[in-house]
């Protein structure tokens, strides 16, 4: 069985096509916004969620009420994490996170929306203040009182030591990764500033989510309506596919490099 990453699987005339698409559309650009999503990182050696062998199959996603209610369910988020942590540490920047850091260098991103928690993109080299974090960050415990943050490894440290329901030094309250769980709101200012980039954008590129997740699957509509071109760039169908100017599929870490390579040189 081939791998779906195997260029073979992917590298077909109407790739090749679809690249060259993208690529005009970029050379036009002042002001792209990308949407990036597991699909990204999943290159990087971090599993997505929801596939047939993502974290939720051997990991339930804990609620956030139940988190805050429930001590048992408190061990087992903190249970969970133990695999999750260890990945995102051992996680290094692909290819795909450092075209786009590259295609800020040359002026032509405005800002990436991440649905990822695990910072590849600011390692990669993205300036912090242009990634839009939506769901957070992994990188960093919370305290769910006082708002006290400190790093992740910190805290997991002491989850290892035996310590199963963690609680904030200043205050007593739980600590979580600064990420949000299910019945969780998104942080206002990330989805401000989301949103703003998407009502401001010139094109819009989506990488590597299934958009079925709100708010993040409704930023590539709003671009639409204030008439941004959108390109898809996703292993999967999406259900806007019928509404993007150019769908690819093909992997971000072997797509995007080429897609880098058909703009002018600076």
């Amino acid at each position: 069985m081939q791998d779906r990453h195997d260029e073979s699987t992917w590298d077909t005339s109407e790739a090749r096509t679809a690249i060259g698409d993208m690529a005009e559309f970029l050379e036009d650009a002042r002001r792209l916004v990308v949407l990036t999503g597991a699909g990204i990182s999943t290159e990087s050696g971090i599993p997505d969620f929801r596939g047939p062998n993502g974290v939720w199959s051997r990991h339930p996603p804990t609620a956030y009420r139940a988190f805050m209610q429930d001590h048992t369910a408190r061990r087992e988020y903190w249970r969970a994490r133990r695999e999750l942590s260890g990945l995102v540490a051992q996680a290094r920047p692909n290819a795909a996170h450092c075209a786009l850091a590259e295609l800020e260098r040359r002026g032509i991103l405005a800002g990436i929306v991440t649905q990822n928690f695990d910072g590849l993109h600011q390692e990669a080299g993205s300036t912090p203040e242009h990634v839009v974090e939506l769901h957070g960050t992994s990188r960093e415990a919370a305290c769910q009182s006082c708002g006290a943050r400190l790093p992740m490894a910190e805290v997991q440290a002491r989850v290892d030591a035996g310590d199963e329901d963690p609680r904030c030094d200043d205050c007593g309250g739980f600590l979580k990764a600064a990420t949000i769980l299910f019945g969780q709101p998104v942080p206002r200012p990330a989805l401000e500033a989301a949103l703003a980039l998407a009502r401001t954008c010139d094109l819009f590129l989506v990488i590597g989510s299934s958009l079925r997740v709100v708010p993040a699957a409704r930023l590539p509509l709003l671009a639409i309506e204030r008439g941004a071109p959108l390109l898809i760039l996703n292993l999967e169908p999406t259900p806007l596919d019928d509404r993007a100017d150019v769908v690819l599929r093909a992997p971000a870490g072997h797509a995007l490099p080429r897609l880098l390579a058909r703009l002018p040189a600076l």
